[in-house]
């Protein structure tokens, strides 16, 4: 899709957005053709529209030249809008635009813009790429096509801002809709062994480092929590080990960023119900983010060094699988009493985090991960759960979640939770019981990163969704790729 910004039009329009603060002054838009500002003035004669925020309107119009399609987008409050608005904003007002098969949309902002060109230009680039994605390659009649052409018609003392905003925020969405596709596809397309193939083939065309692990190597390192959860599949586990070195003269360690990567979760001998079942090929939607962030990361040369590690498996039902009542020791050497086979990601995890820690010397650590329905029954679908060790780190992460617009909320880490996953014959069990479920499973991984600065994001509510909205259309969102790639850019 091509974004760009123009000064002079062209004698034909297919389709015009027009956006309008709650003054609805038309004559405020720039450039704007007379013979549509006409078009538009009889219709809102004839129509009642107010521009509140985020009321849309679409209609055709018949003119000798320009355009066929108008959509009306109301902004509201200019001076309310935030980066979370004007994406919905983007995306609402462009997808109006895709339901009437529109090709090439002349996008006319007549609202002051209290972001920056650079922010404007990069959130109209993300609302454009996000919501147009689709994942529909196994339909025979798929749509094949979509938005071919976005023209951002403003007037601009320079257009080097915007230009870059839109630069950066393309790179922002094409990683992410790369790990939609890794998270859309069936867990019989995508297994530990592909997931590790994909990271290589990402790796060689982004320039950035990658080793994987397989039985072997992971038995000789002792990785017995990860290697438990993975002996029920006939799949083989893949560890994923990935270095970006974006400022190789730096003193300072990598940060390590650790993704959940359960290709298929069937709960193990705790097992789900069918109905469970059917999305679980989304609980690698962590390792997803990762894979993401490292290309983005890569693609915009950021001056940071970064450790990335991904423990690729499945959780299956067999005469090899691991037990509820099993004792396991990890590889940070705490044993660990599984009361619990479906609490499973949190096991794959703790020996990540320590080979990061423990091996690879990260300074801090980062883990992001579908880990517990009881996030999603505390913060629902629109806002993923974090804990942390850190107020700096913490703080950081804040700031990125609001200029990306992917939202999270700290719960607390009391000692007194620490309770609940003690157990009476091991170090730690690995459930703490439906009380606080989500932040046991935090606290059980704060028991592995050797009081390093930490940040625990929990994406099992937001990884996913039946149903489109602003940027999200139906299935995986790719949440985390644009979050961890600013909380980067932060940490430069």
């Amino acid at each position: 899709m091509k974004i760009d910004l123009l000064r002079k039009l062209t004698e034909h329009m297919e389709s015009v957005i027009v956006m309008i603060d709650e003054k609805g002054d038309l004559d405020s838009v720039e450039y704007l053709p007379e013979n549509i500002r006409q078009a538009i003035q009889l219709y809102l004669k004839q129509n009642e529209f107010k521009f509140e925020f985020n009321r849309i309107r679409s209609f055709p119009i018949v003119l000798p030249k320009h355009c066929n399609n108008v959509v009306l987008c109301g902004v509201g409050n200019a001076k309310e809008l935030n980066g979370a608005k004007l994406r919905t904003l983007f995306a609402n007002a462009l997808r109006a635009v895709m339901k009437l098969n529109g090709r090439e949309v002349y996008l006319f902002p007549a609202f002051a813009n209290p972001l920056g060109d650079v922010q404007f230009g990069h959130i109209l680039a993300e609302s454009a790429l996000l919501a147009e994605y689709k994942f529909n390659k196994y339909q025979a009649d798929a749509e094949t096509c979509g938005l071919e052409a976005v023209h951002l018609v403003m007037e601009l003392k320079t257009t080097r801002h915007i230009n870059r905003g839109i630069l950066e925020g393309r790179i922002f969405a094409d990683a992410t809709n790369l790990a939609r596709d890794l998270v859309n596809e069936p867990a019989n397309v995508v297994n530990p062994d592909t997931l590790a193939e994909t990271a290589r083939k990402l790796a060689l065309k982004h320039g950035f480092s990658i080793d994987v692990f397989g039985p072997d190597k992971l038995r000789r390192i002792k990785m017995d929590a990860f290697l438990a959860v993975a002996r029920g599949s006939a799949a083989e586990p893949r560890l994923i080990l990935m270095s970006y070195h974006g400022n190789p003269d730096s003193r300072s360690k990598s940060i390590g960023l650790i993704g959940k990567g359960l290709t298929y979760d069937s709960g193990g001998y705790c097992l789900k119900s069918p109905q469970g079942m059917v999305n679980m090929k989304t609980d690698m939607a962590g390792a997803a983010a990762v894979l993401g962030t490292f290309v983005a990361i890569s693609t915009l040369k950021l001056k940071v060094n970064v450790v990335g590690v991904i423990a690729a498996c499945e959780n299956m039902v067999s005469g090899h699988a691991y037990h509820a009542g099993d004792v396991i020791r990890s590889m940070a050497g705490k044993t660990i009493e599984v009361n619990n086979t479906d609490a499973e990601g949190r096991l794959t995890l703790v020996d990540a985090i320590h080979y990061a820690v423990s091996k690879e010397r990260v300074s801090k650590v980062i883990d992001i991960a579908t880990l517990t329905g009881a996030a999603v029954g505390a913060l629902g679908n629109q806002i993923s759960m974090v804990m942390s060790n850190n107020d700096a780190l913490l703080n950081k992460a804040k700031h990125a979640a609001d200029f990306t617009g992917e939202l999270i909320w700290q719960l607390p880490s009391h000692e007194e939770y620490l309770d609940l996953i003690k157990s009476d014959i091991a170090d730690l069990k690995n459930s703490g019981g439906p009380l606080a479920g989500a932040i046991t499973a935090g606290l059980f991984i704060r028991e592995f990163v050797d009081k390093k600065p930490w940040l625990h994001i929990d994406i099992a509510g937001t990884a996913h969704k039946d149903r489109e909205s602003g940027i999200n259309t139906n299935g995986a969102t790719g949440v985390g790729v644009r979050l961890l790639t600013q909380l980067l850019r932060e940490l430069e």
